[in-house]
């Protein structure tokens, strides 16, 4: 009888534990684009970063790995949206990954050393070359200058400075692609490089073709506009 009991006290808490299963509300679904979105950014530079080491490794003193920093900043709209960026301070090396809401990368070269900023858009066949200025300078000292810890950067809208710069391209400026350094030729491979120059804007006559959106960790994001000069 004792017996008979128990065996059926069991059978009525293995009932109660099912039905509080049953109850249980479903595990929050993991943001799976956020993630892929993040990851892909990483490989590119992981994968960029490790290319133009092995070029400098060929043809200088040994490098160290650089850092891969991200950063989190809203857009216009107030949105966040990440950026990260592999910094190599012994080079006076930062590219920047810029992933765009359909997954796709464009890349943005800060070559100190050489005093050099080359932009590789996603969607053209080809780079656009600038000299540095001193605004550049300060922009770019931040993600250099950074403690090696840092690693990641958090903004939100009621703290992010922006501007907006706007390059006129150059089309029959089109650069010898062996004149130019490692590292922009690490980036740019058999694109055609052209280069750029600073512009109020393009005016009533002329269309900006595209935008390209950095932040860095002052707490400045710059939105740089492109469009054709006539020849």
């Amino acid at each position: 009888m004792e017996r008979s009991w128990k065996h059926s006290q069991e059978e009525e808490e293995g009932a109660a534990a099912a039905r509080c299963t049953d109850r249980a509300p479903d595990a929050p679904r993991f943001p799976q684009r956020a993630f892929w979105v993040g990851l892909s950014a990483v490989l590119f530079l992981v994968t960029f970063a490790l290319g133009l080491m092995g070029h400098l490794w060929l043809s200088g003193p040994k490098s160290q790995s650089p850092q891969i920093v991200r950063i989190t900043a809203p857009d216009e709209a107030g949105a966040p949206f990440n950026q990260s960026a592999a910094v190599d301070q012994r080079n006076g090396l930062v590219t920047f990954a810029v992933t765009s809401p359909a997954n796709q990368t464009s890349a943005v070269l800060y070559d100190v050393n050489h005093g050099l900023i080359c932009y590789r858009p996603v969607d053209r066949n080809l780079c656009l070359l600038r000299t540095m200025e001193r605004s550049d300078h300060d922009d770019v000292s931040s993600l250099l200058r950074a403690p090696t810890h840092e690693s990641r950067f958090r903004f939100s809208s009621n703290e992010t400075q922006r501007r907006t710069e706007f390059l006129g391209v150059l089309p029959v400026s089109r650069v010898n692609a062996s004149s130019l350094e490692e590292p922009v030729q690490a980036l740019c491979q058999d694109r055609p490089v052209h280069w750029t120059r600073r512009a109020d804007g393009p005016g009533k006559q002329r269309l900006v073709y595209f935008c390209i959106d950095i932040c860095f960790p002052s707490n400045i994001c710059v939105s740089v506009c492109f469009y054709y000069l006539p020849e």
